[in-house]
């Protein structure tokens, strides 16, 4: 689709990453930007920079695990601006999960699950059919992450299965956009292809009384140096890619109708065909054993 000044895009997890990124991107083209978030002072500051800059701003208060709260943004979206022609189901939260897959709390499975895979479901039944309704172009974007969308992380289990069905899902939600004739395209984005400085890594700070942990954790949340010091002791580079990069993959990528938004890497290519190559030689996952981390 052409992005046009004027036209709607609404960004979930739009405080602060990627989701900021993206509506200041669409911003610089002319869109009005409809923000939400479940971090209301961090998203009244992402609203108020954005309208320093120049930009019509809508910002709403959004828990996307709450269906009735993904239902409230649409209408309050089509209230102020009529319309909606980009929506990027971009929140996302990694779970806490700490230990092997066994011993993980169940809650950290239902949050990662709310937030990463219901939230997105939300967005679609929220907006799709109003944005099929309008007979404009249109075009869903739905974050996903090599960790999972490719292959898991094996420390990361739980964000990774949520990632993957986010793959899954979009796929469906092509194929039933194409079987209707629809003018709304969409694409799956896989931010990177390095590491992402996001509030991700601290999404421990915004988790809901009603998927608090049952039992306190063993060790302390690690943060972003953690990781990447945990991720260079197993002998793997640490590069960064800026979130502006990310959205102007998706910008691009929205124009071109492009499904797969994921940005050129060899690694994440030979991780590609590594999987592919161990289904169809029905073969151990050995592409996995590099990345088990301790």
């Amino acid at each position: 689709m052409d992005l046009r000044p004027g036209q709607v895009a609404v960004v979930t997890g739009a405080a602060s990453g990627i989701g900021l990124a993206l509506a200041a991107r669409f911003a610089a083209e002319g869109l009005k930007v409809v923000l939400a978030d479940v971090e209301e002072a961090a998203l009244e500051k992402a609203a108020a920079g954005l309208r320093a800059r120049g930009a019509d701003v809508h910002a709403r208060v959004t828990d996307v695990g709450v269906r009735e709260q993904v239902v409230a943004l649409a209408e309050s979206a089509y209230d102020t601006y009529g319309a909606v022609h980009v929506l990027c189901n971009n929140a996302g939260v990694g779970s806490g999960a700490e230990g092997r897959m066994w011993e993980h709390d169940p809650n950290d499975w239902r949050w990662a699950f709310a937030v990463n895979v219901w939230g997105v479901f939300h967005g679609i039944q929220a907006f799709v059919p109003r944005m099929i309704g309008s007979g404009q172009p249109g075009h869903v974007v739905n974050t996903s992450s090599g960790d999972g969308g490719i292959a898991p992380l094996p420390t990361a289990s739980v964000y990774a299965v949520t990632k993957a069905a986010v793959v899954t899902m979009t796929e469906s939600l092509y194929a039933h956009l194409r079987a209707e004739h629809a003018r709304v395209g969409a694409s799956v984005l896989f931010p990177g292809p390095h590491m992402l400085r996001t509030g991700l890594w601290e999404s421990y700070r915004n988790r809901p009384d009603r998927y608090a942990k049952r039992r306190p954790r063993r060790t302390p949340y690690r943060s972003l140096g953690q990781w990447e010091a945990a991720v260079r002791a197993a002998g793997h580079e640490v590069r960064y890619t800026p979130v502006e990069e990310v959205a102007d993959l998706v910008v691009d990528g929205v124009r071109a109708d492009r499904f797969w938004l994921l940005p050129a890497s060899e690694h994440s290519d030979d991780r590609i065909r590594a999987r592919a190559r161990s289904m169809l030689e029905r073969a151990a996952p050995s592409y996995l054993e590099s990345f088990i981390l301790d």
